[in-house]
């Protein structure tokens, strides 16, 4: 079995390298990190394995719950243990300007300091740097560039981002150096690279001179990361690399090589994914089977029922969003596509007044605290209207044993070969 390096050999009939099943990828650079691949599902690229971290196993694939500033939204993390979630993502940007990243060392680490004792991963903050300077991706898609957050980023450069904390309005700086200095201090199993995420309506020449950029950026992310090993918790951390390209076949190839060649433990697709759904699909289909199958390969931001099943047949291994907990605060409960009628989303709006007299639980099947406890959607539907903090909890939990239980039959349709067929009663056609 290879590194999970850069200079492995290349298996024969495989193109980016990889492991048979059961085989597992090891790193010198990464010696507290392992993964395995453990099954494939013959009808698309769609695989199961294990991350091993020093904080514990990621069964593949998985979903990543966004604990941005150390907490999930309305749900502690013993809870979401309990949900059956196994690994949680830090916000860099966020706990870099509160509590600290020195606050968050002092307290143990990311880990320690919230309880959650299990894997955990850190972005870099190029993304906060792309909404600061373009206001998220929905309102840079639709041409919106209004908002207080917008005025915050003032320049990005090569030797990296300077912004206005919008805690106390100090101008504050973030490079590759300083990023990975900080996921060192948070104490994250799993550290990502800074990178420079592109807007949607950026040019091709903008796009080109980013990703270059972030090909610098990487390098140095990565000889920063080997300056602190033997230091804090930096031995006990992996790198992942992101491979961007924008819209751009020929782009997303680059990057593929780039990550490929350079010493990352895993990799992760990154920057914009187009304007809609399908192009989104149409990228994730065309760059994960480049990246290296040695490596996971994690899909950055995405994580709706139909994204999921579409990235896993592609050969995703983990995904993160903020969407299970995000739609729960606006009274969005999450239920299979097509058991009925949900206006094309993955959610019912329980705050409709449809929902009044409606003495179902969220899912017959599901069994989540309120849907074990036969709590009708009526219920929860008082709750929301009278603004009782008690109905965003139950669809928080809802919510995320709803996605816990979508990744176990992930799981389980890899190991019986049967994707596409479990994705179709989850109401998704792959392409």
């Amino acid at each position: 079995m290879q590194a999970c390096g850069g200079g492995g050999a290349r298996h024969a009939g495989d193109p980016v390298g990889g492991p048979a099943a059961g085989a597992a990828a090891v790193s010198a650079r990464y010696p507290a990190h392992r993964f395995t691949v453990n099954a494939r599902d013959g009808a698309t690229r769609a695989r199961t394995g294990r991350i091993e971290t020093p904080h514990g196993t990621i069964e593949t694939p998985a979903f990543v719950l966004c604990a941005t500033r150390g907490a999930l939204k309305a749900a502690t993390l013993d809870e979401a243990r309990a949900l059956g979630a196994s690994v949680v993502l830090g916000n860099t940007y966020h706990l870099m300007l509160a509590p600290g990243a020195g606050r968050v060392a002092r307290m143990g680490g990311l880990a320690r300091m919230t309880g959650w004792h299990g894997p955990t991963l850190t972005d870099s903050g190029g993304f906060q740097i792309f909404s600061m300077g373009h206001g998220g991706v929905a309102a840079e898609i639709k041409g919106n560039r209004s908002g207080t957050q917008a005025a915050t980023l003032l320049r990005v450069e090569e030797a990296g981002a300077t912004f206005r904390s919008y805690i106390d309005g100090a101008t504050t700086r973030l490079s590759p150096e300083i990023s990975l200095g900080l996921q060192g201090q948070i104490g994250a199993d799993l550290v990502v690279v800074l990178d420079e995420c592109t807007p949607f309506h950026a040019s091709r020449d903008y796009v080109e001179r980013a990703l270059a950029r972030t090909f610098r950026w990487s390098r140095r992310s990565l000889a920063a990361f080997d300056a602190r090993q033997g230091r804090g918790s930096a031995g006990l951390q992996a790198v992942v690399g992101i491979a961007g390209g924008h819209v751009h076949e020929d782009l997303r190839r680059q990057a593929a090589d780039f990550v490929n060649a350079e010493d990352f433990f895993a990799h992760a697709i990154g920057d914009s994914l187009g304007g809609t759904r399908e192009d989104m699909h149409r990228i994730v289909a065309f760059q994960a089977p480049l990246l290296r199958a040695d490596r996971p390969i994690h899909l950055l931001g995405i994580g709706q029922v139909a994204d999921v099943w579409n990235g896993v047949a592609h050969g995703i291994d983990t995904f993160d969003c903020v969407h299970p907990t995000r739609i729960a605060r606006h009274g969005g409960a999450l239920v299979r596509p097509g058991a009925e009628e949900t206006g094309g989303r993955d959610h019912l709006n329980l705050r409709n007044a449809r929902f009044r007299d409606d003495h179902r639980p969220l899912e017959e099947e599901c069994d989540c605290p309120a849907c074990a406890a036969g709590l009708a959607r009526a219920y929860i539907h008082h709750l929301l209207k009278c603004d009782e903090l008690a109905g965003v909890l139950h669809l928080t939990r809802h919510n995320i044993r709803f996605m816990m239980r979508l990744m176990a039959s992930v799981r389980a349709a890899v190991a019986a070969g049967r994707v596409r067929e479990e994705a179709a009663a989850w109401g998704v056609r792959l392409a």
